[in-house]
């Protein structure tokens, strides 16, 4: 399970970023096509965040489609897999959309004195 790893690393990227402050919430992009699953993320997380400024933190995670165009006609088409056909017969397709693994968003605790 590479998830393990690929969150061990979300959680040192973020915590670097915030300390000496709590995160209340990160929000993670994972596109469809990343061959991540992201119930497998949304299982570690609350594993690797243990003992850092990130344990308790909420997670959310967006889930961006596929999509590639058409070398041939340049249209754009929606992807289930990294692979497929056109419309017009090609398979000639460049992905523009799904790989994605992004922290799009981390909240951080404010403490008012």
């Amino acid at each position: 399970m590479h998830e393990l790893g690929i969150t061990q690393n979300i959680v040192a990227i973020v915590a670097e970023h915030a300390e000496p402050k709590k995160v209340k919430r990160v929000l993670l992009e994972i596109g469809k096509l990343s061959a991540i699953m992201p119930d497998a993320i949304r299982f570690c997380f609350d594993i690797c965040t243990l003992g850092t400024v990130l344990e308790g933190a909420t997670l959310d995670i967006l889930e961006t489609p596929g999509l590639a165009r058409c070398r041939q006609c340049n249209a754009e088409i929606p992807l289930e897999k990294p692979f497929g056909s056109c419309s017009c017969g090609s398979r000639q397709l460049d992905l523009i959309a799904g790989e994605e693994l992004k922290i799009k968003e981390i909240e951080i605790e404010i403490v008012c004195v």
